[in-house]
């Protein structure tokens, strides 16, 4: 078939006539033969792919990466295409691909986690404010507007607008609105507070420290609330300081374990 006969049975220059080979690749065995067709009929369509990929464009993400997602979704079209169904295989890559790159823009390109209802509330609210913003006076729609336009609930334009909002992130470096003296978002975040954690093992220690028996309770008061050395405590309470130690060392290993134990 000539190169004129081909494009006169598709709509576009970049649709080539690989019936032969599809029907070539269905009779193959799996194999790198299979695998080498399957490849050259991929580099017949890239034009197709990368024609698609360019109807994305300017909408956040890089030329390059749109095409590189238009490429895995052909080569998904082209090894999952049964030409024995009757269909055109055009008809079948353009929504594999299609489908291929706006799958990318649901799953990598917001800026944070928006759950699937919601990222279809904003394509609505996305096309409904573009329908309406074409009339003569080209004013901003309104909620209710919008509400009557898509037989939506104005709770869910709402929620869909503040998904528009989501997309794309401001960097923490941003000058907040308003203000004229450089003060940004990172600005506004709070810090670490040094003795946060101190305060919740203080608090999580006190009922430990008060079921110790009396004696392990005064030694670890008098070592560290009086700061009395080992050898003075020894004294005060009768016993060796080796005696003093080995208690510290046992009932202060008991405390952390108890601590760590409540906290897991």
């Amino acid at each position: 078939m000539t190169a004129e006969r081909a494009r006169s049975k598709h709509s576009h220059d970049d649709a080539p006539d690989t019936t032969a080979e599809f029907e070539r690749i269905a009779t193959l065995p799996d194999g790198p033969e299979k695998e080498a067709l399957r490849q050259e009929v991929v580099r017949a369509w890239m034009p197709m792919a990368e024609r698609l990929a360019r109807q994305f464009r300017n909408r956040g993400e890089s030329a390059e990466d749109l095409r590189q997602v238009a490429m895995l979704g052909l080569v998904k079209a082209v090894k999952r295409y049964e030409p024995d169904r009757g269909s055109a295989f055009a008809s079948f890559a353009v929504p594999t691909v299609v489908g291929e790159i706006k799958r990318h823009f649901r799953d990598h390109m917001w800026g944070v986690h928006v759950p699937r209802r919601v990222q279809e509330l904003r394509n609505r609210v996305r096309a409904a404010v573009q329908d309406l913003t074409r009339t003569p006076d080209d004013r901003s729609p309104s909620v209710a507007d919008i509400a009557r336009h898509t037989g939506m609930s104005e709770e869910d334009v709402l929620l869909g607008m503040e998904a528009m909002e989501s997309f794309s992130a401001l960097s923490l470096d941003a000058e907040v609105s308003g203000a004229d003296d450089g003060y940004s978002l990172a600005d506004t975040l709070g810090a670490p507070e040094p003795s946060y954690d101190r305060v919740i093992q203080r608090e999580a220690l006190k009922p430990k420290l008060r079921a110790l028996p009396e004696r392990e309770r005064r030694i670890l008061y008098l070592r560290f609330f009086r700061e009395e050395t080992q050898g003075r405590i020894a004294e005060q309470l009768g016993i060796s300081q080796m005696h003093v130690s080995r208690l510290i060392s046992r009932t202060c290993a008991k405390l952390h374990d108890q601590i760590e134990a409540k906290a897991a």
